[in-house]
C-alpha cells in the first residue's frame, strides 16, 4: 500500500510552505445547508490535530448573504482552546466589531480586481469596497490584528474575461497600502495557467510588493491548481491556500470541482520535500470523517486514493 510520495526534491523551491487551510469557512460557506455549529468546530480541531497551524474559522457576515456561517458568534468561542491561528473574514465594520468583541486577532477582507465582481458580490465600485475597508484594516491593525487582503478574479472574470495584469496589481497595490499585512491572489474562477501566474507575480514585485507578502489562491475548474501552485513555489511564494478535502465549488463553472484540495497539495510538497508539519494520514481521516457528515464522497483524488474510495 502506498501511502506517502516518494520523497525526490527539485531545485529552486522554498523548504517549507505555510499551509492556508479555509475549508471550514470557504468550504462550508457553500454548503447547501448549515453544518452543525459543533460539526464545524470539531473540524477546525481535527484540522488542527493533523498539523494545520492557520486554518480561516467562520465569516462575520449578515446571515442574510452567507446563512451557512450564521452561527460564527457561537462557534468562535469553541474554539479558544485551539491551537492554530484562526483568521475570519469581515466585511466591513460590523463585522470587525462582531470579530474584535470575540477576541479575534487575524482578519480578513475580501476585495474584487474587476468592476463587475466588485458590483456583484459587494454591491460597490472596486474604489467604493476599498474605501469601505479603509478603516476595517485601521482598526484592526490598531488593535493588533494580522490583516489580511484577499483579492478574487485576479486572472479570469466569468464577465469581464481575461484581467489585465496591471489592473489586479494596480488593486493589489492599493489593498497592501491601506494596511494589509498580506495579500491572497484568487483565481476565482480557475483559469490561470503557470505563466500567467508567473507573470502577475513578476509584475507584482516590480510594483514593489514582496514575495513574502503574497499568498496564492488557486481553484482547480480546469485542473491547473497544483502546476499554477508549482509555478508560485517557483517564483518564491511560501504560503498557498487549499481546502481539505477539496470541500467549496465554484458558482460560476457548476461542473468545477473548485478549491484546491490540501490533501492533493500536501502529496505534492510532500513529494518535493517541502515542509508544512501536515500529517497526510490525519488531514485525509479527517477529511473522509467530513465528507461522512456531509453525505458525499471527498472531491480530492488524494483523500479517494489514500482511503479507497470512490
Amino acid at each position: 500500500m502506498i501511502g506517502l510520495p516518494m520523497n525526490v526534491p527539485a531545485p529552486g523551491l522554498p523548504a517549507r510552505v505555510r499551509i492556508h487551510e479555509v475549508g471550514a469557512r470557504d468550504g462550508l460557506q457553500n454548503e447547501k445547508t448549515a453544518v452543525p455549529t459543533e460539526v464545524k468546530a470539531e473540524f477546525v480541531r481535527r484540522l488542527a490535530g493533523a498539523g494545520l497551524t492557520t486554518i480561516e474559522a467562520t465569516s462575520f457576515v449578515h446571515p442574510k448573504w452567507v446563512p451557512q456561517l450564521a452561527d460564527a458568534e457561537q462557534l468562535f468561542p469553541l474554539l479558544a482552546d485551539v491551537d492554530a491561528a484562526l483568521p475570519v473574514l469581515v466585511p466591513n465594520e460590523r463585522g470587525l466589531d462582531r470579530a474584535l468583541a470575540l477576541g479575534a486577532t487575524r482578519i480578513a477582507v475580501f476585495g474584487s480586481a474587476t468592476e463587475t465582481f466588485a458590483s456583484r458580490n459587494l454591491n460597490r465600485t472596486v474604489a467604493e469596497s476599498l474605501a469601505m475597508f479603509a478603516p476595517v484594516v485601521a482598526r484592526a491593525r490598531q488593535g493588533g490584528a494580522h490583516v489580511r487582503g484577499y483579492l478574487s478574479m485576479c486572472f479570469g472574470d466569468p464577465w469581464e474575461g481575461a484581467v489585465p495584469v496591471h489592473q489586479v496589481v494596480s488593486v493589489a497595490k492599493a489593498l497592501l497600502d491601506l494596511g494589509c499585512d498580506e495579500l491572497s491572489l484568487g483565481d476565482t474562477i480557475g483559469v490561470a495557467t503557470p505563466g500567467h501566474v508567473q507573470a502577475l507575480l513578476t509584475a507584482l514585485n516590480e510594483a514593489g510588493v514582496t514575495t513574502d507578502r503574497i499568498g496564492v489562491h488557486f481553484h482547480d475548474t480546469y485542473g491547473q491548481a497544483l502546476s499554477n501552485t508549482l509555478a508560485a513555489l517557483q517564483h518564491g511564494v511560501t504560503t498557498v491556500d487549499a481546502s481539505a478535502g477539496g470541500l467549496g465549488g465554484c458558482p460560476y463553472a457548476k461542473s468545477a470541482t473548485g478549491n484546491l484540495a490540501t490533501e492533493d497539495l500536501v502529496w505534492m510538497l510532500d513529494g518535493l520535500g517541502i515542509e508544512t508539519g501536515v500529517d497526510l494520514a490525519a488531514l485525509t481521516a479527517t477529511s473522509v470523517w467530513m465528507a461522512e457528515r456531509l453525505g458525499r464522497p471527498s472531491p480530492s483524488r488524494t483523500v479517494r486514493a489514500l482511503s479507497h474510495k470512490e
